[in-house]
């Protein structure tokens, strides 16, 4: 039987117990599955009447600052085509500025993708050695150490024991401390070497460089000699 004759049985089951003016009324109180509510319009936060501190210091397109009432500076806001939105709700009193709110939306979309353009996500490379590792096999992978760790990476090192291998672990963990050696002036090692199942490893983080800081020099003292420091009148 399908949907649509198992729905119309229904409907003439429930239209038999009540009377004819009833039932319709009844059925509208409950609507369809595919009912839809209608939605109302988003309220935007911290713009226009959203804003809910009773004052605030406004800053509008002229230059101009006053601390005033919120609904007036929205009032004031409005009256010049714009909207008050609030850009420093933790002030004391919280900072509104009067500007086009699509203006905003354009500027702090633009200022969260130059931000997260600019951020460095530190990701961990890793790599795989044998407790026979050849020196060929060593520097190639060494090299690739030294430039993730001066990408600002962390470097995994890992040795991986096979079949009888892993009753000598020893050389496993003396390999991952020469590597960790090796990379000593650009890399840090985190702990030791820790066995786990039959794969040893160790954790190498870059080394935060300081930069150096810029010495300010003395301004020069102005033309004519500056004040007395003792109080003294100049000769």
């Amino acid at each position: 039987m399908s949907a649509a004759i198992r729905l119309n049985l229904n409907y003439v089951r429930f239209c038999s117990h009540y009377p004819r003016r009833v039932a319709p009324f009844l059925l509208s109180m409950f609507p369809p599955r595919s009912f839809q509510p209608r939605r109302g319009p988003r309220i935007r936060e911290n713009v226009n009447e959203a804003i809910r501190a009773r004052e605030v210091r406004a800053v509008f397109p002229d230059g101009s600052v006053e601390i005033m009432p919120t609904p007036a500076a929205v009032r004031r806001a409005q009256e010049l085509g714009l909207d008050l939105i609030l850009i420093a709700p933790t002030a004391e009193p919280p900072v509104a500025k009067a500007m086009d709110y699509g203006q905003w939306q354009y500027e702090n979309k633009k200022k969260q993708h130059e931000a997260k353009r600019k951020q460095h996500v530190i990701q961990v490379k890793e790599l795989k050695f044998r407790p026979n590792t050849d020196d060929h096999d060593y520097d190639f992978k060494k090299n690739h150490a030294i430039r993730f760790l001066k990408e600002g990476n962390r470097v995994k090192a890992v040795v991986q024991f096979r079949g009888r291998e892993i009753a000598h672990t020893d050389l496993g963990k003396k390999l991952l401390l020469r590597f960790a050696g090796d990379l000593a002036g650009i890399g840090t090692i985190e702990g030791q070497p820790k066995l786990e199942g039959r794969n040893a490893h160790v954790i190498i983080s870059p080394v935060k460089t300081e930069k150096p800081a810029v010495k300010k020099e003395p301004k020069a003292p102005a033309e004519g000699g500056g004040a007395p420091t003792n109080g003294a009148p100049p000769a």
